[in-house]
This record gives structure tokens, C-alpha cells and sequence, in this order.
């Protein structure tokens, strides 16, 4: 893919505890995954992506230094700061994005355990960002949806046409972005990812099918299967 005009900064979040996964050694972005540390695999998969110019890392403040060590280690060219990540998701989001580069035009937001994301997937949903200002990364949903009252009882059926698990990364133009942001902050609201602040303004999000294969390392059963689909990778299967 050509370079164009439209700058696009990365931010990686890598400062959440990761209480579910259990990892005795520190937080779950460090897990090896086949041998390599889970954020360095993201990192990669955003250094090899044509599209994306800069790589802003956000950390715990005491891995800073681990992540220091890993853009020296693998030769991560494309890392131009490491910040340090804030007490809630979308703190560390905001921080990141406070230190992308001046004439950055559009920034993608992802989780560091997201690992198994490729080049293809960043590229299809910045090139969506740069046509509709906002995209995200997501799962068209296969199996019949069901809602249900706090006892667990079924009250309804939902069309799962209309229905995408949403993951990361998450693009939006820097301006837009901002914006959510600010008033997410101003309104004391809390989100659990960035589409949800640009939604509560009206913004129109391109959902990108990336398939099934795009998870994230939450418990110990995810690592399993994220080593199994990079296997399968190497092998030239998947």
C-alpha cells in the first residue's frame, strides 16, 4: 500500500492489570506468546503496516522500563515515545493520544494484548477511517443472540445481522477523537472503549469485519489459543 498525505499515529495500551489472566511474572501484555513478549507482537504487526507513521506506547509506570527494553531489543524503529498510562482505560487512552506527533491527522487506538492483529487489519480500518473519519475492528457475530432479564430468563431474540463483537484498533480522525474525548471527561462518563465516546456525539463508525481470529489475551485459555492460530500462521495454514 502507497503512502498518503493523511498522517496515522498507533497507540498501544499496555497499562491494564490483567487480573484475570493470572500471570504470576507481571501483567499479561508480557506473557510470551511463542517465544515473544504479547505487546511486542502487536507492536510488530503496527511497525510492518504502511499506513501507520508513529508508535506511541502507554505502559504501567513501573514496566516502563520493560517496554523501553523491548523497542531496544526487537528494533522497534517505528516507537517515538512511551508514556505512561493513567488509572482507567480511557485515562490511558487520552494520554497516548496527548503525545502523538504535531500533523498526526487521524490516531488508531489498541489494546497491547491484542496480539494476533495483522498489517491487513490496521490497513483496512485506517483506509475506512480515512473515508468516513471514524472505523473499528469487529466480529460479525454468528450464533443467535439472545436477551435476557437478571434472573437469566430469555426476553427476547435479537437479528444478529445487526450484531458485531467490536475490537480493536479503533481510528478516528485526531479531531473527532479529541472531542469525544473532552466531553466524555466533561460529563464524568465512563467507557469501556473509544467508539463509545465518539457514539455518545453522533459520530458514524465503519465497522471492518477482521474475522474471528483478532482476540485478546484475557485468561490463561486465550493464550492457549492465540499460540495454536500463530502455529497455524507460520505453517502457512491460516
Amino acid at each position: 500500500m502507497e503512502k498518503t498525505e493523511k498522517r496515522c499515529s498507533a497507540v498501544i495500551l499496555a497499562a491494564g492489570v490483567g487480573s484475570r489472566f493470572g500471570n504470576e511474572n507481571g501483567t499479561k501484555q508480557n506473557v510470551p506468546v511463542l517465544g515473544v513478549p504479547a505487546v511486542v507482537r502487536t507492536v510488530l504487526a503496527f511497525e510492518r503496516c504502511a499506513l501507520i507513521d508513529e508508535i506511541i506506547l502507554v505502559g504501567r509506570r513501573e514496566e516502563l522500563p520493560v517496554l523501553e527494553a523491548y523497542v531496544r531489543e526487537y528494533a522497534l524503529s517505528k516507537v517515538s515515545r512511551i508514556v505512561e498510562g493513567g488509572a482507567t482505560r480511557m485515562e490511558s487512552s487520552v494520554n497516548g493520544v496527548s503525545a502523538v506527533s504535531e500533523g498526526c491527522r487521524y490516531v488508531a487506538v489498541h489494546d497491547g494484548a491484542r496480539c494476533l492483529v495483522t498489517p491487513e487489519i490496521i490497513e483496512d480500518t485506517v483506509l475506512a477511517a480515512f473515508e468516513f473519519g471514524a472505523a473499528a475492528a469487529a466480529q460479525r457475530v454468528v450464533d443467535t443472540v439472545k436477551v435476557a432479564d437478571g434472573d437469566g430468563i430469555i426476553e427476547d431474540t435479537v437479528d444478529r445481522e445487526k450484531v458485531w463483537l467490536v475490537k480493536t484498533p479503533q481510528i478516528f480522525d485526531i479531531d473527532i477523537y479529541r472531542r469525544s474525548a473532552e466531553a466524555a471527561k466533561r460529563d464524568g462518563v465512563t467507557v469501556t472503549d473509544d467508539c463509545m465516546m465518539a457514539e455518545r456525539l453522533g459520530v458514524k463508525i465503519k465497522l471492518c469485519d477482521c474475522g474471528q481470529n483478532n482476540i485478546k489475551l484475557t485468561t490463561r485459555e486465550d493464550l492457549a489459543l492465540a499460540e495454536f492460530i500463530l502455529s497455524q500462521r507460520e505453517e502457512g495454514l491460516k
